[in-house]
């Protein structure tokens, strides 16, 4: 099943504009750190860079997105591997911190099917865990790699998958602690945090109508615009592992892919003439 899993996965990354490969931090110089963060800046208020290497230090490593042409880094998240006990069980948890991608490139799905690749890793590993991809997500994007791609989730808009909050509870609460309002269900880090710069990922009323998740998200993140973060939860169980790629190559391009096609084509254009 591992293997097949793959394949299908490979299959479907060599029809893509870009291609992803996990990095470890220690792998990262400060070269490479620098070109990732100069991506960063494009797209969040109030940072530097020195704060954004600090964060980095905390994590394992970046998944990085790569143009296949150029080979020149276009987009990353950065992600921690986590372990902690609950309730009778062990689990692994994948943390996604910073996730950005140059708007040329929005709507690949790269990231998905790298990150894919990495759950699996994990999931052979710790073959007898719990493992989950847990997210904390300021803006309605980030909200829609979850609820776009995984079977179970929570926040959901069905109201399913109650059943996780504790475990999101506990995660904020020992890793996030002071940050954590547990009856907002969300992250504060106060005002020397770095939100999204407005023009990024706007939410409009047409938005809210045509996508019940996004105006879902901004319900349960109505202060996002100042960079609260809604905590997230994703399952990665042994059964998922076959369904996801299923998933990944039937989903349609999404409207964020179709408008990058669509300038790229005219800029081709502009260049021939």
């Amino acid at each position: 099943m591992i293997n097949t899993t793959y394949k299908l996965i490979s299959r479907f990354n060599n029809k893509e504009s870009t291609y992803g490969q996990y990095v470890e931090k220690e792998q990262i110089d400060i070269d490479r750190l620098k070109v990732m963060y100069s991506i960063y800046e494009q797209y969040y208020e109030n940072t530097k860079f020195s704060i954004f290497a600090d964060a980095f230090k905390k994590k394992s490593g970046a998944i990085l997105i790569f143009n296949s042409e150029t080979d020149e880094i276009v987009g990353f998240s950065t992600v921690v591997v986590q372990h902690f006990y609950l309730n009778g069980k062990d689990y692994t948890v994948l943390f996604s911190g910073d996730t950005v991608i140059l708007r040329a490139f929005w709507g690949t799905r790269t990231l998905q099917s790298t990150m894919l690749k990495l759950m699996i890793k994990l999931r052979v590993k710790y073959p007898f865990n719990e493992l989950y991809w847990l997210l904390i997500s300021k803006g309605y994007k980030t909200y829609l790699l979850l609820a776009n791609n995984y079977y179970v989730y929570y926040p959901n808009i069905n109201d399913e998958n109650q059943h996780l909050s504790s475990v999101i509870e506990h995660y904020c609460e020992n890793f996030f602690g002071e940050y954590y309002d547990k009856e907002a269900g969300l992250l504060n880090f106060g005002d020397d945090y770095q939100p999204l710069k407005g023009e990024v990922a706007p939410i409009t009323e047409e938005m809210r109508t045509k996508n019940p998740n996004i105006h879902f998200f901004e319900q349960k993140n109505p202060t996002w615009t100042v960079g609260t973060e809604l905590p997230c939860i994703g399952r990665l169980g042994w059964k998922d592992i076959a369904r996801f790629p299923v998933k990944l190559m039937t989903k349609p391009a999404s409207k964020g892919r179709c408008e990058a096609l669509l300038k790229n084509s005219a800029n081709r254009r502009e260049v021939l003439q």
